[in-house]
């Protein structure tokens, strides 16, 4: 090509096959190179300026960068951070230290509390105040666990069941009969073959009693009159005085017509004290019969006499599943005021 050597080499078209030097390139050229020699020169004469990097700055090995405000700020944080590690480290050695006092029981943690130098002497206020601190924390996560258990034993009360001890004893008796039998060749069909003469006696005689009267049955005709023999049975009759009375009185069985109809006869003091004794052993008799019912000494005592806390139980069987929290709430002192 022709025109590939009209090009000067420092001409900045110079890869240009087709470009063609002219006076124009010529004059820049020699521009450039004047002023490419003055910078040189000034290079050389002028010192380096001097940055401001602080030498815990992240970006320090940065020869370009200046430490701002910003970077002061952040190398202070980053030394605050520090000392706190340094301080939380050495809070856990004291405590890894005084392992072993806060395994001990509330009496052993209460001595260490009053007296702190006597386990480590090297302890500052701070460390000492801190340690204490500790101490109680520990005796306060202690009495609440304490107070948590006794409180769910005490919502987990057992219920007053019937016949729990009865049919545990029936159980028993079932499994020690059926051990009989197998040890017999017998099987449960056949266990009356293990009773002797009086237990069949006794089996008997109480089938044939007659069952107790149950609902309307207790009142009427039939049953009031087997009270009555029942209450005379044990009451002497003098049959002699008896046909006395009788005769020397002609209406003594006296009808609504006769006119000594509601007129006391005369009647020994001895059939009115035991008349009286009678009516005495009976009232006895029935103050004494009362149902066995189980009694827990855990229980809370929300009654006042026996008619009260009877009357508390119906209560509590209508009413116990809405009142349970707010009697809780009462109990904690945690109720809210309307």
């Amino acid at each position: 090509m022709e025109g590939a050597g009209k090009a000067h080499p420092d001409c900045i078209n110079a890869s240009n096959p087709y470009h063609e030097c002219v006076e124009y390139c010529f004059k820049r050229i020699a521009e450039a190179k004047s002023h490419a020699d003055e910078g040189e020169n000034e290079d050389s004469s002028k010192e380096p300026e001097e940055r401001t990097v602080h030498p815990d700055c992240v970006n320090a090995s940065n020869p370009y960068h200046e430490c701002s405000e910003y970077c002061f700020k952040r190398i202070s944080e980053a030394k605050d951070q520090i000392e706190r590690n340094e301080s939380d480290i050495q809070e856990d050695d004291i405590t890894s230290s005084f392992n072993g006092a806060n395994q001990n029981d509330s009496g052993d943690a209460h001595h260490v509390q009053n007296d702190p130098e006597s386990g480590n002497p090297n302890l500052t206020e701070k460390q000492k105040k801190l340690f204490e601190m500790r101490l109680k924390m520990n005796e306060a996560r202690k009495a609440n666990q304490m107070a948590m258990v006794a409180e769910k034993k005490k919502m987990e009360a057992p219920s007053e069941a019937r016949g729990i001890s009865k049919q545990k004893w029936l159980e028993e008796r079932k499994k020690k009969i059926g051990k009989l039998l197998d040890s017999n060749g017998l099987d449960m069909s056949k266990a009356y073959m293990l009773d002797t003469q009086e237990m069949a006696e006794a089996k008997y005689k109480k089938w044939e009693k007659d069952p107790s009267p149950y609902g309307w049955d207790v009142f009427n005709q039939k049953t009031l009159y087997n009270a009555h023999k029942k209450r005379v049975k044990n009451i002497e009759c003098d049959m002699e005085a008896y046909n006395e009375a009788k005769e020397a009185d002609p209406e003594f069985y006296r009808e609504a017509s006769s006119l000594q109809y509601g007129k006391a006869t005369k009647i020994p003091e001895e059939n009115i004290d035991r008349m009286v004794k009678e009516l005495q052993d009976r009232e006895a008799k029935r103050k004494s019969f009362s149902r066995r019912r189980k009694f827990h000494e855990e229980k809370d005592i929300d009654s006042i006499n026996d008619r009260n806390e009877h009357f508390n139980k119906k209560i509590e069987r209508a009413f116990g599943k809405y009142t349970l929290e707010i009697k809780n709430n009462l109990e904690r002192g945690t109720a809210l005021p309307d």
